[in-house]
């Protein structure tokens, strides 16, 4: 029976008819690729609320884990926190297993054919982006979406850390931040009568009484398959549908495709709240005295559509001074700093006197890697912070309306009152998403905690984030029950005890 190509296979063959000098060093790191996406799926098997675990014991020889039918999976202890790739084969009922998507393929569980093709392409992909890089130059970036293009390996603690689903490796090349492309964005017209606009929008983005609306390339070509008139070119991000225009604002294109958890589209929601939530962010960010500032939503727009949508956001490089550098808390693993414990201290003691200071007025910011930006001195000193893109923040009224601040016109899904949802989405961002993925160790996170905490003040969510544990989106659970909806949750032993 004829069998289709494995994900790396099918890179491979696409990689020699594009880039054939590429193959060999391709094919000589998809074995640490494999690691990698091991890696972070052992630690979900190891930490997530996963039903067929029924079982799991930890000793000198590593940790056990007993499924429902009656097998067992066998591998080292598992750090919750670390960021290398330390586990190169696990054994299941004493077969051993290098490659992930083989893994989840035979332990068989529901849904596990879907997420183990993504598990595949996850690790080819990793392996297609190590092999495309350069050496980095030992002068740090002078521009924030240089940044960004040295954020390799993608998701510091999700299996599918690279997986690009319809992607071919041309687009990949071509649109993917870690190959340094320059992408030329379309525009759609539509009537402006037609869509709903909140904030400004750019006169160089109407044409006449129609909008002119960015479209991510390949969001045009496989989605909603209409020609673009050609719009700037840009540099895309680590998310990769945002992109910074040079020397202008970042705009938010929709590409409706799963990139690591979620389809990227651009909601009506979200757009209808922009203006309001950016607002108020703003006048929230001065109570920080200083220490954070939020980028600004200038305009937003959508034709009545997610798939065709966009957000034009400032550049967070205009809150960087002379002689300063901005990058994303992603990109601290691409310097040296994480490595001194006083520097990671210094750091982990701003975003926690940050994040729970707005916390405790009332908004829990999704502070990963990704969306928190640290400013640093000339001499590498942690200054300051900058927060991008508010869609998935949430909002306590009862909090802001006990500290005397007017809460917000808002309704919907970024409305809550309940401590656990507001703790969990601050804590699983921050903690146990950028500062852990900056720590790199369960060791480097627990002295960095220890030392940061003494100097924050001492608030009711500080107490739960001391003595309870600590809480994470559980990732692979949430892929492999796509039938629940919503964020799902793992409880993490908590660093502090």
């Amino acid at each position: 029976m004829h069998r289709p190509p494995t994900a790396e296979a099918q890179v491979a063959a696409e990689l020699a008819d594009v880039r054939p000098g590429l193959v060999p060093r391709y094919a000589a790191e998809l074995p640490a690729a494999r690691a990698a996406v091991l890696t972070r799926l052992w630690r979900a098997l190891a930490h997530e609320p996963l039903p067929w675990i029924t079982r799991r014991a930890g000793g000198a020889d590593g940790l056990e884990l007993r499924l429902a039918d009656g097998r067992v999976l066998r591998g080292p202890l598992a750090d919750p926190y670390a960021t290398d790739a330390y586990v190169s084969a696990v054994r299941l009922d004493g077969v051993p297993y290098d490659d992930p998507a083989r893994l989840m393929t035979d332990l068989a569980m529901p849904h596990a054919a879907g997420f183990a093709a993504e598990l595949a392409h996850s690790a080819a992909s990793l392996a297609l982006s190590r092999a495309g890089q350069q050496a980095h130059s030992k002068e740090w970036p002078a521009r924030d979406w240089e940044w960004e293009q040295r954020v390799v390996d993608g998701h510091p603690f999700h299996p599918n850390c690279r997986s690009r689903p319809g992607f071919s490796v041309v687009e990949q090349f071509a649109y993917g931040p870690e190959h340094r492309p320059v992408v030329h964005l379309g525009t759609v017209p539509a009537d402006a009568s037609e869509c709903l606009l909140t904030g400004d929008w750019p006169d160089e983005l109407r044409d006449g009484a129609r909008l002119l609306i960015p479209v991510h390339p390949w969001q045009a070509t496989h989605v909603l398959k209409v020609p673009c008139e050609n719009g700037p070119a840009a540099h895309p991000l680590m998310s990769l549908r945002t992109l910074a225009l040079p020397g202008g604002p970042h705009v938010k294109t929709a590409l409706s495709t799963r990139l690591t958890s979620s389809v990227r589209d651009i909601s009506t929601y979200s757009i209808g709240v922009s203006a309001t939530l950016s607002a108020f962010a703003e006048d929230l960010a001065a109570r920080t005295d200083g220490l954070l500032h939020v980028t600004r939503t200038l305009g937003a727009v959508t034709a009545n559509s997610p798939d065709l949508a966009a957000v034009l956001r400032e550049s967070p490089q205009m809150y960087a001074g002379p002689g300063e550098h901005l990058l994303p808390v992603a990109a601290l693993a691409t310097t040296d700093l994480p490595d001194s414990p006083a520097w990671l201290a210094a750091f982990t003691r701003l975003a926690l006197t940050v994040g729970l200071r707005l916390l405790e007025l009332g908004v829990a910011l999704e502070a990963h890697g990704q969306n928190l930006l640290v400013v640093l001195s000339e001499s590498g000193a942690p200054l300051r912070l900058v927060y991008r893109d508010l869609a998935d923040i949430r909002v306590s009224p009862v909090r802001l309306t006990h500290h005397g601040i007017t809460p917000p016109a808002l309704t919907g899904r970024l409305i809550t009152d309940d401590e656990t949802t507001l703790r969990r989405k601050l804590f699983g961002s921050l903690v146990a998403g950028a500062l852990a993925g900056t720590a790199g160790s369960a060791a480097s996170l627990r002295s960095a905690l220890d030392t940061a905490v003494r100097d924050v003040p001492t608030t009711p969510d500080l107490t739960a984030l001391r003595e309870s544990p600590l809480p994470a989106k559980a990732l692979t659970l949430m892929r492999l029950s796509p039938e629940t909806p919503g964020d799902q949750w793992a409880a993490l032993p908590n660093p502090l005890n």
